[in-house]
């Protein structure tokens, strides 16, 4: 990765990070719990969610994370039911800012207002750029992996029904998840097909506001 395309990622990994986490906390809020809120995570402010290591590896590396959002189960009113949707939101997230990405870049297009320049085009992919790098935190997050969001969706009931599966699980999850991306990135083996997602719900959505036919 050069140097140009670190710059452009930055802006794009701040905000995406930024909204997604704070889409968990403000959705544990909302649900009953106010841990998240208490520690200061219910905010806009890249500082207190932004995990600097975590950083930078998705600079560097694509991936990474940021930190993580804190709440009490005990706290929610449909437990399993709730922390489903506060998995899910960061996510969802991202994928509303993707949407508002390529919304205000078909939206410069459609106005004309960039088009006469060189610089003006540049912007124009440089914001549905920062639109399909929030589709890859969407869909990577739904990788039903721990720690990964997807995988709150049954581990949430593992939690009562099985407890050691779910310690064991979230033991070696990231081992394998950290392993099956080396190993991709190393190997040339293509075992999650993320880019083959991001890249149809990226078209799909583009297509979607004519970007291109």
């Amino acid at each position: 990765m050069n140097l140009t395309q670190t710059l452009e990622i930055i802006p794009a990994a701040v905000i995406g990070l930024t909204v997604h986490e704070f889409s968990h906390a403000y959705a544990a809020y909302l649900l009953g719990d106010s841990t998240a809120k208490d520690l200061g995570r219910v905010t806009l402010n890249p500082l207190k969610h932004i995990d600097w290591m975590g950083f930078f590896l998705i600079v560097i590396a694509g991936f990474g994370w940021a930190k993580p959002v804190t709440f009490n189960p005990d706290n929610l009113k449909e437990k399993h039911r709730d922390e489903i949707l506060i998995s899910i939101a960061g996510p969802l997230s991202n994928l509303v800012l993707a949407l508002l990405f390529f919304v205000i870049a078909r939206g410069l297009l459609v106005a004309d207002f960039f088009n006469n320049s060189a610089m003006g085009l540049w912007i124009i992919n440089l914001i549905v750029y920062w639109g399909i790098i929030n589709i890859a935190l969407f869909i990577f997050n739904l990788i039903p992996l721990p720690p990964l969001d997807g995988s709150h969706v049954y581990l949430t009931f593992l939690k009562d029904n099985n407890p050691n599966l779910m310690m064991n699980l979230y033991k070696y999850g990231t081992v394998v998840l950290l392993a099956i991306i080396i190993g991709e990135s190393w190997l040339h083996v293509n075992i999650l097909h993320i880019s083959e997602m991001i890249n149809a719900v990226s078209s799909f959505f583009l297509k979607l506001l004519m970007f291109h036919s």
